[in-house]
């Protein structure tokens, strides 16, 4: 059990699966936004990959723990104290029992994964832990105080990792072009220009800043009828300015999709901050 001192602007519980599957039923997968990160931290504190953990946006969480654990951090590099004292991030951990763990605030990046050996072992909710915080599904948003169960370790060593690879950052995010490219009068300008994150972010998705994608004349007047769309789905509302949706995105939408992130290349989306560029590069199926 680990007690939640703080959560900074926002901490859930989240794991790399998800709840595939179910789109049919309104139920969206959900899971990391940043799913490679959680799985690293997973892996460094010798959890299965599909343990849960933490998901903490922008630093700012603490917490105590009553008893001795391993915990590792992935994803943003916050910077992390156990009772004060400066630990490694990206590496496992030692944190004794009746210690406090704190975590600063990432100078890169937007959400650090925090591992603890056995994982966070809140009750499932159809096959998974994850927070769904659109359709409240799983365990509620964390809060101060909350106390988080923490399962059995596993029954091997921590492995012989000491140290993660540094998260991918370019800021270029690769794309399939269409379904619904052809609304539009001048699709390539979408891969030409650089765009800025704006402050509308959330685990739904981010919206982007720069020239307006102006639709084809054909198209002008038409409504589109909602159709399923997909994480890393780039829909274009009326404004011209693209969203790219990542992990509670909604599982239908009514406007365009002009192109789709690689699935690989939304863990990089997950981690975009608030007035970082980002640009586009067209791969083909």
């Amino acid at each position: 059990m680990i007690t939640v001192l703080a959560t900074g602007p926002q901490t859930t519980v989240q794991d790399v699966r998800g709840r595939p599957g179910r789109a049919d039923l309104g139920v969206g997968v959900s899971g990391a936004a940043d799913r490679r990160a959680l799985a690293l931290a997973n892996r460094l504190v010798g959890n299965a990959p599909d343990a849960a953990g933490l998901e903490i946006t922008l630093g700012g969480f603490a917490a105590s723990f009553p008893t001795s654990a391993v915990v590792a951090l992935a994803g943003a590099p916050a910077p992390v104290t156990v009772d004060g004292r400066p630990a490694d991030p990206h590496r496992p951990v030692v944190v004794p029992g009746g210690s406090e763990l704190r975590l600063g605030t990432p100078p890169t990046g937007l959400r650090t994964y925090l591992a603890v050996r056995g994982g966070i072992a809140v009750e499932p909710v159809l096959g998974s832990r994850a927070t769904d915080v659109v359709a409240g599904l799983g365990p509620a948003v964390v809060g101060e105080g909350d106390e988080l169960p923490v399962g059995s370790a596993p029954a091997d060593p921590v492995p012989g990792i000491d140290l993660a690879p540094p998260p991918r950052t370019d800021g270029t995010l690769r794309v399939v072009l269409g379904p619904r490219d052809d609304w539009f009068a001048d699709p390539a300008l979408f891969l030409r220009s650089a765009w800025t994150v704006t402050d509308d972010l959330n685990r739904v998705g981010l919206r982007l800043e720069g020239p307006e994608l102006v639709r084809a004349e054909a198209f002008t007047d038409v409504e589109l009828p909602s159709e399923g769309v997909v994480r890393g789905s780039v829909q274009v509302p009326p404004s011209g300015r693209p969203t790219v949706f990542l992990a509670d995105h909604p599982v239908t939408g009514g406007y365009p999709v002009i192109a789709v992130v690689v699935d690989a290349d939304t863990d990089v989306a997950g981690q975009l901050r608030p007035g970082e560029q980002v640009r586009f590069r067209r791969v083909y199926r």
